[in-house]
């Protein structure tokens, strides 16, 4: 089964908007949980613009879910990492004026970096997965590098399956079929929504997880946060 972890990192957004705690983070990813939700993900970036630090010490003792931390592994993430030890962490290269994540890493060229990080997060009992996108070169060079999983970067899929969705598709599949044949794990995230998603993962039926934020806490905005997580679950079903 696929599992739904959902990024509350736009929630944190319009927290910090306004300043106070309104909406409350926390109470939205225990929400999420009790709505079915089989995991929460987290980005926090050195700036703090949405999730914050101390946002992740929070959050550890009430999860009952998987519990993800993505990020680019700079010092002070790596040290907050381990600090409080989730169930996975999730190695984005992100630049510190980045927006959002628009890349997977290369992870040829970095695998000395990627292999020295995976293995003290291994070391740490924390599920190591390198953000990737769709080739299955950077897939077999992040199982070099010793990671559990790898999570395919979703934005070039979303951005064109409206124009032909096989031809979307296609290149997650390959990349997809080389993680398996590889032992490794898959994840996959960025842009996938309620349009999309079912698709995806009736091509690629072995992903272990989906991380989805933006898209979801739009649609909740209409449906309901309940409702929303429910027909996400249902696009992986």
């Amino acid at each position: 089964m696929t599992k739904l972890s959902v990024n509350i990192n736009k929630v944190a957004t319009i927290r910090n908007a306004r300043g106070g705690n309104n909406p409350d983070v926390l109470r939205v990813a225990l929400d999420c949980e009790r709505f079915g939700a089989q995991g929460i993900t987290v980005h926090p970036r050195p700036d703090q613009r949405h999730i914050r630090y101390q946002d992740v010490r929070d959050l550890k003792p009430l999860l009952t879910t998987e519990f993800n931390i993505e990020g680019n592994p700079i010092s002070e993430f790596i040290a907050l990492v381990l600090e409080n030890r989730p169930t996975q962490v999730t190695l984005v290269p992100d630049g510190h004026d980045q927006i959002t994540s628009n890349h997977g890493w290369d992870t040829k060229t970095h695998l000395n970096f990627l292999t020295d990080v995976t293995a003290r997060f291994r070391e740490a009992g924390i599920r190591v997965s390198i953000f990737v996108n769709a080739d299955p070169e950077m897939v077999d060079y992040a199982a070099r590098a010793g990671a559990d999983r790898v999570e395919l970067y979703t934005e070039p899929y979303a951005a064109t399956y409206a124009a032909d969705r096989d031809a979307a598709v296609a290149p997650f599949v390959r990349a997809a079929d080389a993680a398996r044949t590889l032992g490794l794990g898959l994840n996959a995230g960025h842009d996938l929504s309620l349009e999309n998603l079912e698709y995806f993962h009736q091509q690629i039926p072995w992903t272990d997880e989906v991380s989805i934020g933006h898209a979801l806490i739009c649609d909740a905005l209409y449906l309901g946060l309940e409702e929303t997580i429910k027909r996400y679950r249902a696009c992986l079903a």
